[in-house]
C-alpha cells in the first residue's frame, strides 16, 4: 500500500514596507595580464572576470567595438575613447624612398594610415 505525502502550502512572504537593497555580487579576483603584449582572448578573460558576463557575451561585445571602429574608419571617420586616445585616418602624400640594401631609389605612392593620439590623462599616467 503506497501511502501519499501531503504538503502543507507555505503562505507567501508579507510584503515588506522598506525597500529592498540590491547587494553587488562580489568583485572577482582579476587575473594578472601579460604586460608586455595582449590579445583579443586576454581581452575577452580580463572583461568576463572584470564584469561577470560569460566569455561568448566579452566576446561578443569586444567582436561589435572592433567592427564599429574598423567601420567608422573605412569611412573617414574619427574614433574618440575618453581617457584612453583618439583614432583617425590620415591620407600621405606620394614621395620618394630608397631601398635598402641597394640604395634604389623609389617611389611610395599615397595612401592612408591609421593615427593615434593618446590622451592627456593617459600619457600622464605612463610618464
Amino acid at each position: 500500500m503506497a501511502t501519499k505525502k501531503v504538503e502543507k502550502a507555505v503562505p507567501k512572504a508579507a510584503k515588506s514596507k522598506t525597500p529592498t537593497q540590491v547587494v553587488p555580487p562580489p568583485t572577482p579576483e582579476i587575473k594578472a595580464v601579460r604586460a608586455d603584449r595582449i590579445g583579443k582572448v586576454e581581452l575577452v578573460e580580463a572583461i568576463s572576470d572584470k564584469t561577470g558576463l560569460i566569455k561568448k557575451r566579452a566576446g561578443d561585445a569586444v567582436d561589435v567595438l572592433l567592427d564599429t571602429v574598423v567601420e567608422t574608419l573605412k569611412a573617414g571617420g574619427s574614433v574618440g575613447l575618453p581617457g584612453f586616445g583618439t583614432l583617425s585616418v590620415i591620407e600621405t602624400k606620394a614621395r620618394q624612398g630608397v631601398r635598402p640594401g641597394t640604395s634604389e631609389k623609389i617611389s611610395i605612392p599615397a595612401g592612408k594610415k591609421i593615427r593615434f593620439k593618446i590622451a592627456s590623462t593617459f600619457k600622464a599616467e605612463l610618464s
